[in-house]
């Protein structure tokens, strides 16, 4: 893929956010979130003058920054050229769904008696719908990562909503590259509302089946357009 450089246009905005203490891990929640939101696509060069400038941060803690979210998967550093937003591979995509699968699903078995306190992923659902509805098909794949995320909060682990945070964060990666979110996306809206019925009904096995075929009909999906993308592009 060809290589661009970052728009920091936007990031002084965030600069409020920083507060008093501009820590690394302010610092990274800030390039994380634009990461996830498509500002900074995969293949971009992270200059650390204009970042840093735009958030008035030092390079120290821009440094900082940069090996949490290296460390996360977002970023990589190569040699003698910079920082750079990661390109996935189709293997990284295919072990990230591995990692869905095995914390997803596990989540969903393991919720014990019925009923389930289900508003947050009832709000992704409609969410969703607003967003298709509203022809803002990015905003459906925004909707889809909030629904995942709110059904492995069911489980009320702080270190499980961690680690889905960044791998849902990595996915993000590849969903950015596909340049028709709608056929990616739209498919899902309605399983979403299967499985937060399934839920409703308290048949957490039923939510698990169609969780299952889910995620492995998303990673097919997936890959067959990924694939295309990246060997065109890359």
């Amino acid at each position: 893929m060809a290589e661009a450089m970052a728009d920091v246009s936007g990031l002084a905005d965030d600069r409020a956010l920083l507060g008093r203490t501009s820590t690394a891990e302010r610092v990274s929640d800030i390039l994380r979130t634009r990461i996830a939101e498509g500002f900074f696509p995969p293949g971009t060069r992270l200059s650390e003058d204009s970042i840093g400038g735009a958030l008035g941060v030092s390079r120290n803690t821009l440094r900082e920054a940069f090996r949490l979210l290296t460390h996360e998967r977002l970023l990589e550093h190569q040699l003698n050229r910079g920082v750079f937003v990661r390109v996935l591979t189709v293997e990284d995509v295919r072990d990230i769904y591995r990692t869905r699968r095995l914390v997803e699903c596990a989540v969903v078995r393991g919720l014990g008696e019925p009923p389930y306190a289900l508003d947050a992923v009832a709000d992704a659902v409609a969410e969703g719908v607003r967003a298709a509805g509203d022809q803002r098909w990015r905003g459906v794949s925004t909707a889809n990562i909030h629904f995942h995320r709110e059904l492995v909060a069911l489980a009320g682990s702080a270190r499980t909503d961690e680690l889905m945070r960044s791998v849902l964060a990595e996915l993000r990666l590849a969903f950015h590259v596909v340049d028709d979110p709608r056929r990616l996306h739209e498919p899902y809206l309605e399983r979403n509302k299967q499985i937060l019925a399934a839920l409703r009904s308290g048949d957490a096995g039923k939510a698990e089946r169609l969780l299952a075929d889910y995620l492995e009909d998303s990673l097919h999906g997936l890959v067959e357009v990924y694939g295309r993308r990246v060997g065109a592009g890359g």
